[in-house]
């Protein structure tokens, strides 16, 4: 389950990831709606989508597929199973014709003590931005109006990360991106293809309490208790 995150990065940083610079637009944008450091369910984040891979757009965390009668759905859709995402109806379509990378430099994880879930934050690199494997799509109110949005697909946590949670994001080796957006995958290589590019997390460390609560959303909230 990743249901926190955060992207305090500089919007240099992200040009490294994605080995180009970002436009005005797009750099404005990206200041705008950053740093966050308490990304929750319904937030901004950018993406990168296979219909556009030369582009940085932000959209709502929070899949709403195509098809749903109203938005609400989208609480329940912020992660994919990679084990289950190319048939689960919600994401099959998604994950054959519009997968993303979502950016992000951090997500939060909970473990429980004595009674208390005592939150983490995983890093990788030191801190800097990763993208999540991710599928998008576009959803039109009642009124008309469309709402992009995203899931983040999760997979079984590797063994270092398995004594915090069993689950964590698939996170996507840089080499890898272009591949993800535009290959053609089936459930026979699908899980080599993600055992094989997935990043190596190892690193975590615990955090304030206060990330508990969405509201706070502060630097402090990403120091190291």
């Amino acid at each position: 389950m990743c249901g926190r995150a955060t992207l305090v990065s500089d919007y240099k940083q992200v040009e490294g990831l994605l080995s180009r610079q970002l436009d005005a637009e797009e750099i404005e944008e990206y200041n705008r709606h950053l740093p966050n450091y308490n990304v929750a369910p319904t937030h901004l984040l950018p993406v990168v989508t296979s219909n556009n891979s030369d582009a940085l757009s932000f959209k709502r965390w929070g899949l709403i597929p195509f098809w749903a009668k109203d938005s609400k759905i989208g609480s329940k859709l912020i992660n994919a199973r990679a084990e289950t995402v190319g048939i689960k109806a919600s994401f099959r379509n998604a994950f054959k014709k519009r997968r993303c990378l979502v950016l992000i430099d951090g997500y939060y994880e909970w473990r429980k003590s004595d009674g208390k879930k005592l939150p983490f934050r995983v890093t990788y690199k030191g801190g800097q931005p990763f993208a999540v494997a991710g599928l998008w799509e576009e959803w039109k109110n009642p009124e008309g109006k469309s709402i992009d949005t995203f899931t983040m697909i999760t997979r079984s946590a590797n063994v270092k990360m398995s004594g915090l949670h069993h689950r964590m994001p698939y996170a996507i080796l840089k080499d890898y991106h272009q591949l993800w957006l535009t290959g053609d995958f089936n459930p026979e290589n699908w899980a080599d293809f993600m055992e094989d590019t997935s990043i190596p997390f190892s690193d975590y460390y615990p955090v304030s309490a206060e990330v508990n609560h969405v509201k706070n959303n502060h630097p402090q909230l990403i120091e190291p208790q």
